[in-house]
């Protein structure tokens, strides 16, 4: 019997996760079964929440690996099957997952194995259907200025384009255009538009996977922070940012030096929509 389905949203951006820990999870990792899932549910992707076992011990103090505790593992996966890297909302969708399951950290907080390393989140409230969890994503080791705008990697490949009216960028022109360009060959890139605003910046993202906007995009959204700061484009270093859907996220971080970042921290809102 395959294991439930459930459908989760990080300020509009929707993933179904499945409970891997007691396997029948083979044909979620098969690209077709993916975009199958991905396309009846209306998802931007799949993610499998597992456990680190063949690595790690299991006792009363948690599961280690390379020496650091682990709660879980979260497999994520795009539409077209593609995976290996960080979603940022997804990665948010995936801590309120293992709490609803009843998974509860060895700490104070959750640490899990994503596909750019480990991760630390905690959960800073909740109700029954909504969390809002805080999660620690990758340093950031450079930004690079590029085609008029800045490539960087906070876990997922990003170029971000600053613009007067992210309202006015015609996102199904402009996002293939710059996702496709032979710079970012030959893995691409996702794309952000960022708006600098009085209340913070407002983004929109085109998302390579899926292959059109998405309604929020954690890695995007960080990555428009850190390289807002980079370009001097806002002197904070915590900065509001408003979604497509109009949720707000909050990123953290410490610069290191021009173009590097630490302790960078993604705040913001994950929800169940259903059980499948």
């Amino acid at each position: 019997m395959e294991p439930k389905l459930y459908k989760f949203s990080g300020a509009g951006n929707d993933f179904v996760l499945v409970d891997g820990r007691k396997g029948g999870v083979e044909r979620f990792r098969e690209p077709e079964s993916i975009g199958e899932v991905c396309r009846r549910y209306a998802t931007d992707g799949l993610m499998i929440l597992g456990e680190i076992s063949r690595q790690a011990r299991n006792d009363n103090e948690g599961a280690r690996y390379d020496n650091e505790r682990v709660d879980f593992s979260m497999e994520f996966f795009n539409p077209d099957g593609t995976g290996g890297m960080m979603c940022g909302n997804g990665g948010r969708c995936i801590v309120a997952f293992a709490d609803m399951l009843g998974i509860k950290p060895a700490g104070d907080e959750y640490v899990f194995m994503a596909g750019d390393g480990l991760h630390t989140a905690k959960i800073l409230s909740k109700d029954p259907e909504k969390w809002i969890v805080r999660l620690k994503m990758s340093d950031v080791k450079g930004v690079e200025p590029i085609l008029g705008g800045y490539f960087t990697n906070t876990g997922t490949r990003h170029f971000v384009r600053f613009v007067p009216d992210v309202n006015a960028i015609d996102i199904n022109v402009d996002g293939p255009r710059w996702r496709h360009d032979p710079a970012f060959a030959p893995e691409g890139a996702n794309v952000n538009f960022v708006q600098v605003a009085k209340d913070g910046l407002h983004v929109r993202t085109f998302e390579k996977g899926v292959e059109g906007e998405t309604l929020a995009c954690g890695t995007g959204i960080t990555a428009s922070s850190l390289v807002a700061s980079f370009a001097g484009k806002t002197a904070l270093t915590s900065v509001d940012i408003q979604c497509r859907r109009g949720d707000w996220l909050n990123v953290e971080f410490e610069i290191t030096a021009p173009g590097c970042f630490q302790n960078v921290y993604l705040t913001g809102p994950a929800e169940i929509v259903k059980t499948i």
